[in-house]
């Protein structure tokens, strides 16, 4: 059976690296975008927690000194002994008139509480304290995603804020500030409220007459800023991510659900090929598999139609001795007296029942070709060698018998041109060449089978050249020649020897091949038949 000429071509070594794919590089920037974005606003938000817990604590210290420093001034004396004035140290602390956010405390230096700006406030307002709740989702997963942040990206930019404010008790803070230096710290206060604290010495000439301490409990409300300030980031990789996944979509997954239901159109009978021009055109991976599936299926319903064919032509051709033996025998009754009749008819059964075997015997050959070619892996293999192995068995086959002789010739000088191929295959075109050829030359002629070496653009190829001295091709049957079951002959010549499939096998055999085969005139008279194929 006949399959439509291909042309050969270089292995496609493009995608041997996966950024050359338009497609995979579309998925690592799409899978990259929403990542850098949340990197970005962790990095941002990590940034802006550094730099405020880094000012709210120094604003704190700068408050408490200035504190202290009144404190000192008009609330502690040095006769006989430094000591502090608890009362003033309480009018002094009231008259500061410190903001809600904002709690100030003065201890003494055993510990004990002096006084506490929430009970000294004239604006203090008595309310009950709200019941204790779960934390919301909400809040849950912003602590997670704050964790996951710090912990991910912690190595990336360093939490000053962290350590500038360590977490410690009151009790470590309250030892270090009485002895003489500052000390802060991050903690939860008695009302459950995460707070800032920083705490200095009051002093009165070196001696450290108590301790004040000042917190600040909105930090919470930082937190929940900074919360908010990072769903802007969530929302833009949100919206990326679903740009992207659009585009995927639109770019990948509806392809492809179009190529899956042209393809199941194509098995049910519905359309006979792939008609997604917009797709084929695609210069990426899947332009190239709807290619790939349009060429598959074309080829697949040129096989089948090739294959109706030539079950048609195999009927026909089979068709023509049946009804030349029918009516042979059925002369035959009517002749039984006639001895000089009754030979040639029975010479014209034998001469169809010879026809009729040859034909099966060619037909045979060709399905066995044919899965052959399907089944048989290729090899390299040296063609000037192989054409000539090939010749000497018709060297040999000719020594006791007269007739035209075949003749091997090395074009290529010894250059040991390689072809890939199938030795079965190509065997049975070298051979059905000559074979056409010795049928067509003089009893004294000469078949001169030759190998050349030549080039197609990049492309070096090889030639398996089978001339003759016969009469020649009609200049209009040099392409019909190569028709299945084409068997017009000269005048002269024997009929019924040839099933004309000969040279559509060798033509079918040259395209499996990747190559081409084509018959031509020679000036000095006869034929010549080219086989080209691709050098390995």
């Amino acid at each position: 059976m006949e399959e439509p000429k291909r042309k050969w071509r270089l292995p496609d070594l493009k995608g041997a690296n996966p950024l050359s794919s338009r497609i995979a590089r579309l998925i690592f920037a799409s899978n990259l975008a929403g990542l850098a974005i949340l990197i970005l606003g962790a990095m941002v938000l990590n940034e802006m927690r550094a730099s405020f817990v880094v000012a709210k604590k120094q604003d704190l210290v700068g408050q408490a000194q200035v504190f202290s420093n009144l404190l000192a001034e008009g609330a502690t004396f040095g006769q006989p002994q430094p000591v502090m004035d608890e009362d003033l140290a309480r009018a002094t602390l009231a008259d500061l008139s410190l903001p809600v956010s904002i709690r100030g405390k003065v201890y003494g230096p055993e510990g004990s509480l002096i006084g506490d700006s929430y009970f000294l406030s004239d604006r203090v307002v008595v309310s009950s304290l709200p019941p204790l709740q779960e934390p919301s989702r909400l809040s849950r997963w912003g602590r997670s995603l704050s964790e996951w942040a710090v912990s991910t990206f912690g190595a990336i930019v360093p939490d000053r804020g962290g350590d500038a404010v360590r977490t410690q008790t009151f009790e470590d803070e309250f030892a270090v500030a009485a002895s003489g230096a500052e000390a802060a710290s991050q903690r939860f206060n008695d009302r459950g409220q995460r707070i800032i604290s920083v705490s200095v010495p009051v002093q009165h000439v070196s001696a450290v007459v108590g301790v004040l301490t000042v917190e600040s409990n909105d930090i919470d409300e930082i937190i929940r800023a900074e919360r908010a300030a990072l769903i802007p980031f969530i929302g833009v990789a949100v919206l990326v991510a679903l740009i992207t996944s659009t585009l995927l979509t639109i770019g990948i997954a509806r392809p492809l659900r179009r190529l899956s239901a042209a393809a199941d159109d194509v098995r049910s009978g519905s359309s006979q090929r792939l008609d997604l021009p917009r797709i084929a055109r695609r210069r990426d991976e899947i332009g190239a598999l709807a290619n790939s599936m349009g060429s598959m299926t074309d080829a697949l319903f040129e096989r089948i139609s090739a294959n109706e064919q030539f079950a048609a032509d195999v009927a026909h051709e089979i068709k023509n001795p049946l009804t030349s033996i029918r009516s042979a025998v059925e002369t035959a009754e009517r002749v039984k007296g006639n001895p000089e009749a009754m030979a040639k008819l029975h010479e014209v059964i034998a001469h169809d029942v010879g026809r009729l075997d040859r034909l099966i015997t060619d037909i045979s050959n060709a399905s066995r070709l044919e899965a052959e070619i399907t089944r048989v892996p290729t090899e390299t293999m040296n063609i000037a060698r192989f054409v000539q192995d090939v010749v000497s068995t018709y060297e040999h086959l000719k020594l006791d018998e007269a007739g035209p002789t075949v003749s091997f010739e090395d074009a290529t000088m010894g250059a040991g041109l390689r072809v890939r191929g199938r030795e079965g295959p190509l065997g049975q075109v070298i051979r059905n060449l000559i074979d056409n050829a010795l049928s067509f030359s003089p009893q004294d002629g000469t078949v001169t089978v030759r190998v050349e070496q030549d080039r197609i653009g990049p492309q070096t190829t090889a030639r398996i050249v089978v001339e003759d001295i016969g009469p020649g091709i009609p200049d209009d049957k040099l392409e019909k020649i190569f028709d299945r079951f084409y068997t017009d002959r000269p005048k002269g010549a024997a009929f019924g020897r040839n099933s004309g499939l000969g040279l559509s096998i060798v033509q079918q055999i040259a395209a499996t091949h990747l190559g081409q085969v084509w018959a031509e005139n020679r000036e000095s008279g006869g034929a010549r038949f080219v086989v080209e194929l691709p050098a390995s």
